[in-house]
């Protein structure tokens, strides 16, 4: 599968921002809040901008397959989790079958925690073109 790319959230604000774009997005959680934060409240947030722009997200579970169980138990289908996390083969299996997929490590992001994060968003989301090449 080919993601947008990334941008990694810590909130309802952050996901607003990266939406309000217009631009393709790939929101992903901040590493492990599927631990400290919880499906539920990451369901929230992307049920709130869902409709704002084309978005997909991912939840970052770190090592904990109970919570990624519990995430997809609820449908969220697009996790990270560790590769060394108790029974990930099994997670991930299950993830596939309801139409979803397990990261082993999140893909490249932008963290809108760093400063001047927000700066940088639209060149981000902003699909480089390909240099021309130009034949003699």
């Amino acid at each position: 599968m080919i993601l947008h790319p990334a941008v990694t959230i810590h909130g309802l604000a952050d996901a607003r921002m990266a939406v309000a774009s217009g631009l393709p997005v790939t929101l992903l959680s901040a590493p492990g809040a599927g631990v400290f934060a919880g499906c539920l409240w990451w369901r929230a947030i992307m049920d709130r901008v869902r409709d704002n722009g084309p978005v997909f997200g991912i939840l970052d579970c770190a090592d904990a397959s109970g919570q990624a169980l519990a995430a997809l138990r609820i449908g969220v289908r697009h996790l990270v989790l560790w590769p060394d996390a108790p029974g990930w083969a099994s997670v991930a299996a299950i993830a596939a079958e309801a139409g979803g997929f397990v990261l082993p490590e999140a893909p490249p992001s932008l963290d809108l925690a760093r400063e001047r994060a927000g700066l940088q968003l639209i060149d981000w989301l902003t699909p480089s073109q390909p240099e021309s090449q130009d034949t003699p």
